[in-house]
């Protein structure tokens, strides 16, 4: 078949997306199918990435021009999505006749790129690769008033696109609910769960970290890497560390976001002794990262429960870490730890909760180990590439 992938991001570049993207879419070229990619050459953090034109054995990467804002502030972000709105709607609507054409939602919409070329070849069959869910994602961030002509309008927009793709992929039960509910109507929409995931070969069972506690060091270190967005909560974390002050506990926080300045300034705190905050590190580098830690700590906000679906969940349990998930029910980190038993979920406001769940593993060696391996074993079962990208080709096989 012949393949194509839209989406801004692609690798190397540090979005969990372009990881993905580019997860799909070598299977897929290893798999004997005719693949493209269309992505941008500006990257998640402004940084530029590599540009031009790729080429290996059935993988063609086209990189289109942006002017790589990145996404630190909106008006940049909004002229780096209007360049790749252009320029990827022109490319679809050159591009040789697709069998299958694979959107994600960054840029949102972008699909209607991918549409575009279907007007023009009917066979052409379209698959909405639900990453983000807009307006949903701007309501609950406080950036879009529910219920405004913004709001409406998006959400007329979605009511056409959803009847029109030929199938949506959810990332876990809760997005999936709340699309239907909001769009599906009396006539609801093809949809399949596939959760994110990370690739086997990157977290080899043979050099998993030991997760004796207190291997090297006098203290338990709660590691929260990655985007820390508007979507995710952490009042309740902060509360939680001031419980433990007086605990050998670290909280540490390696990443970047719309929180990451807050959460630097709590550092400075005197009834916060052990909080750092760092900068992102590169994807490569994540195995160590994890390895260094002792608990992962994931959050979510009771209004992106639908909305999101916290993708370093995947490179936690690959490290064998315990989880500790503060979040509403339903999320795709709550599915996880209901499934396999590999850490706790705590509801918003649960500070002594997740003190206490802290305080016990360092309390007892063998419970730590026993969500350790329980941890693993949902990665490997659920969560690795082995498992998940197979999904995709008997979905694209269907269609």
């Amino acid at each position: 078949m012949r393949i194509t992938l839209l989406n801004q991001f692609y690798k190397p570049d540090l979005a969990p997306t372009a990881t993905l993207a580019a997860s799909v879419a070598e299977h897929l070229a290893a798999s004997g199918h005719e693949v493209t990619v269309v992505a941008s050459r500006g990257g998640y953090v402004a940084a530029p990435v590599v540009s031009g034109e790729q080429q290996t054995p059935n993988l063609k990467v086209h990189r289109l021009w942006t002017p790589r804002f990145g996404k630190a502030r909106l008006i940049g972000r909004l002229a780096d999505y209007l360049s790749y709105y252009l320029l990827a709607a022109w490319t679809m609507l050159w591009i040789q006749r697709q069998d299958v054409i694979v959107s994600l939602t960054t840029p949102p919409f972008i699909v209607l790129a991918a549409l575009l070329h279907r007007l023009f070849h009917r066979g052409s069959r379209v698959v909405l690769w639900n990453m983000d869910c807009y307006p949903e994602a701007p309501e609950a961030a406080g950036m879009l008033r529910p219920g405004g002509v913004g709001s409406r309008t998006l959400r007329a927009l979605n009511r056409f696109l959803f009847h029109r793709v030929d199938h949506v992929v959810c990332l876990d039960g809760a997005m999936r609910e709340m699309l239907l509910s909001n769009y599906g109507g009396d006539r609801p929409f093809p949809t399949s769960v596939i959760p994110n995931w990370e690739p086997l070969a990157m977290f080899p069972r043979e050099t998993s970290p030991d997760r004796t506690l207190g291997r090297s060091r006098d203290r338990l270190v709660v590691l929260y890497q990655g985007n820390a967005g508007v979507g995710h909560e952490f009042e309740t974390v902060l509360d939680c560390a001031r419980l433990l002050r007086d605990d050998p506990i670290e909280f540490r926080f390696v990443g970047g976001g719309k929180w990451w300045t807050w959460l630097a300034e709590q550092s400075q705190r005197d009834d916060l002794p052990r909080w750092r905050v760092e900068p992102y590190v590169p994807k490569e580098q994540t195995p160590k990262l994890l390895a260094d830690a002792d608990v992962a700590l994931i959050t979510l906000r009771d209004s992106s429960r639908g909305v999101m679906s916290p993708s370093k969940l995947h490179s936690n349990l690959a490290a064998g870490l315990p989880v500790l998930y503060v979040g509403p029910t339903g999320s795709n980190v709550d599915e996880a730890l209901t499934r396999f038993d590999c850490g706790i979920s705590l509801r918003n406001g649960d500070a002594q909760g997740a003190a206490d769940f802290l305080r016990s593993l360092i309390a007892s060696q063998d419970y730590s180990t026993r969500l350790s391996e329980r941890a693993r074993g949902a990665f490997e079962s659920a969560y690795c590439d082995r498992e998940t990208l197979p999904q995709f080709c008997e979905l694209l096989a269907r269609l």
